[in-house]
């Protein structure tokens, strides 16, 4: 018997070691596959962190979203048509609350130093994901709580009635009513599956805030390590489920701030992607042999926000005659160098439901300061006004635009003092709501136009992406008649007026939208300029 059992014991172990020896062999084989590159991105700044549920910039999402994770559904490269990710298909109830998800089988999490995932994807990630961010009382939320703007700023944390585990590949969400943009929600940023199993296991070790530091997913490229300020290394996923996507070994963020030293590096071919050009440097870099510059209308505005929770902002008068005191023209000559349009709307023209009809108050710095003193403020008053201290692709110049305002507010009597942050810091204390103006700005995530008029401007998105803090009534009630309407023609009537409710109250001041350029060198493959604001690298090679 022991004798048999000692026989059973060397056969298994043969075995267990032929297929560990296969295994290694398959992922050889992949690893093979994906080319022997390296590709240095020159990004403009450090992300706040790799947890893409609880950020909303592109400076995160480019450096974990579209790097390490997928989502159930996925936008196409380079546009903002939804196609299957994690999910092979879904289907919806004839009311149109029930979304059914089919999960993909086969779906490997990725192996690093500090996670090894012992079983594939399926529902249990699904449903984690999404609990975590839907209740507060699971575990995980709990160990380690935290914002999740994105999906309360879309009132998803109301709108979801449950998430249910069907069976290993399917799930199921239950609405508490119709939601006309709930699949183009999904495949945005804050959707990204994560690992049950390795949130799991730093619950266990009590280390439940390292899902911010290590992240693990299913995507393309597979986190190594991040140096604040320097880098952050990825390499090629050679598991990843989607054949021939991973064209580049390595992946290397070259966080540069200075867009000026950006071009000499990319010049200098110490990178070979870089973003947001200065406008200056469109020409001479389109004049450089080995670089090219494709360019696209931006999806995107650059605006100032007016905190109305702040005295004297509250007033409508006094959000008129800053705005009316403004020298947009000069502002799209000066910081947008003839890049840029100027906005009336808080969306892009290539917005389905943009009401062209919408005019902007003209410059009048006399008819402004007749306001003012209307408004009971003759003399002007005193103001912060913060202005951001990284480009972003709806605002190449946010210290120049900053100075521009600051002086044209002088001339009305408005004293502003302008203040500013490192990136992740101005970002959360504008959550906060301490600033009093600010200049920010929004590129479309989903080509939907609640991604406007809800994610900036309604009720639930206070705390979240409304940094003027305006929640009025009318304006939501159009924005939530709009979600629950699955008629395009009915829903753009709902956001025109909208829009004109949004002109007469003028909780923002709308400035420009930009051209975005992507300088690229000519030795890179398929890289894309992507509307919703983002870079990324699957499907993108170097010769």
């Amino acid at each position: 018997m022991k004798q048999n059992n000692l026989l059973r014991t060397a056969r298994l172990t043969m075995l267990a070691a032929v297929a560990a020896a296969s295994m290694a062999g398959a992922q050889l084989a992949n690893a093979a596959d994906i080319p022997n590159k390296t590709l240095v991105y020159c990004s403009e700044g450090s992300p706040a962190g790799f947890d893409p549920a609880q950020y909303t910039t592109g400076v995160d999402f480019t450096a974990n979203t579209f790097t390490v994770y997928n989502r159930l559904v996925e936008f196409e490269r380079g546009g903002t048509k939804v196609e299957p990710g994690l999910a092979e298909k879904w289907d919806v109830s004839p009311d149109g609350k029930t979304y059914t998800f089919h999960l993909r089988k086969g779906v490997k999490f990725q192996t690093t130093s500090f996670f090894k995932p012992t079983r594939e994807f399926n529902a249990d990630d699904v449903v984690f994901t999404f609990e975590r961010m839907l209740d507060p009382n699971q575990p995980f939320h709990k160990a380690y709580p935290v914002q999740f703007p994105y999906f309360t700023d879309m009132g998803l944390d109301k709108l979801i009635a449950k998430i249910e585990k069907v069976d290993p590949y399917t799930v199921r969400f239950t609405l508490n009513e119709v939601n006309a943009p709930f699949i183009q929600n999904m495949a945005m940023e804050f959707a990204s599956i994560l690992s049950a199993e390795y949130a799991d296991q730093l619950l266990k070790a009590g280390k439940a805030a390292d899902i911010n530091q290590y992240p693990v997913g299913t995507g393309p490229f597979i986190f190594r390590s991040y140096t604040k300020d320097a880098t952050i290394r990825f390499d090629g996923n050679p598991d990843y489920w989607k054949p021939g996507a991973v064209k580049i070994s390595k992946l290397i963020f070259s966080i540069t701030p200075d867009a000026s030293v950006r071009v000499q590096k990319l010049k200098r071919n110490e990178c070979q992607v870089m973003s947001y050009p200065r406008p200056a440097d469109i020409a001479p870099l389109k004049a450089e042999s080995g670089i090219a510059m494709p360019s696209q209308p931006g999806f995107n505005l650059g605006y100032l926000a007016y905190n109305v929770e702040h005295k004297p902002l509250d007033k409508v008068e006094v959000r008129e005659a800053l705005d009316m005191a403004i020298n947009k023209k000069a502002i799209i000559d000066s910081v947008y160098q003839g890049a840029g349009q100027a906005a009336t709307n808080p969306m892009p023209p290539t917005q389905w439901s943009y009401d062209k009809n919408l005019k902007a108050a003209s410059y009048d710095p006399e008819k402004a300061k007749a306001l003012l003193a209307k408004a009971g403020y003759p003399n002007g008053f005193e103001i912060t006004l913060w202005a951001m201290p990284v480009q972003r692709p709806y605002n190449p110049n946010g210290k120049l635009m900053g100075e521009m305002i600051q002086a044209d507010w002088a001339k009305i009597g408005v004293k502003a003092k302008i203040v500013t942050y490192e990136w992740g810091e101005y970002i959360k204390r504008a959550h906060a709501g301490e600033q009093d103006s600010m200049l920010i700005g929004w590129t479309g995530d989903n080509g939907d136009p609640d991604n406007w008029l809800g994610t900036l401007l309604g009720c639930s998105a206070i705390n979240g992406n409304n940094f003027s803090r305006w929640c009025y009534k009318p304006f939501d009630e159009l924005v939530q008649k709009g979600r629950e309407t699955t008629s395009q023609a009915e829903r753009t009537k709902l956001y025109t007026q909208a829009q004109q409710i949004f002109a007469q109250q003028l909780p923002f001041s709308p400035i420009a939208h930009s051209t975005v350029y992507q300088p690229v060198s000519k030795k890179v493959t398929d890289m894309r300029i992507d509307p919703l604001g983002y870079a990324r690298f699957d499907g993108v090679g170097v010769q």
